[in-house]
């Protein structure tokens, strides 16, 4: 099993910058990634960005170049940096854990992000 616990959503005006974050604890042995999924209300969840143990990062198209994931291996915990957000920003942001020794994915509680003036 792994926790999943994160903090940093709240309000914030368009052009605005908010930070994410994402510490996983529990049985953390095998090679993983964490990343960042939003839902909007009426919309399915979608990708906003993920990182490998390893670095390697992927990105959903309409973050690119606005968002910047990162980790600290050392505290199992995965950072959102969210720059010059935009309306259509607004969702509830879940973290996500995949092990891929076990092929399990793990959920976070959700964190609400709203993008308004």
């Amino acid at each position: 099993q792994v926790q999943l616990v994160e903090s940093g959503g709240g309000l914030v005006q368009p052009g605005g910058s908010l930070r994410l974050s994402c510490a996983a604890s529990g049985n953390i042995f095998n090679g993983n990634t964490m990343g960042w999924y939003r839902q909007a209300p009426g919309k399915e969840r979608e990708l906003v960005a993920g990182i490998s143990n390893v670095g390697v990062t992927n990105y959903g198209d309409s973050v690119q170049g606005r968002f910047t994931i990162s980790r600290d291996n050392a505290k199992n915990t995965v950072y959102l940096r969210m720059n010059s957000l935009k309306p259509e920003d607004t969702a509830v942001y879940y973290c996500n854990f995949k092990d891929y020794g076990t092929g399990v994915a793990y959920w976070g509680q959700g964190t609400q992000v709203t993008v308004s003036s």
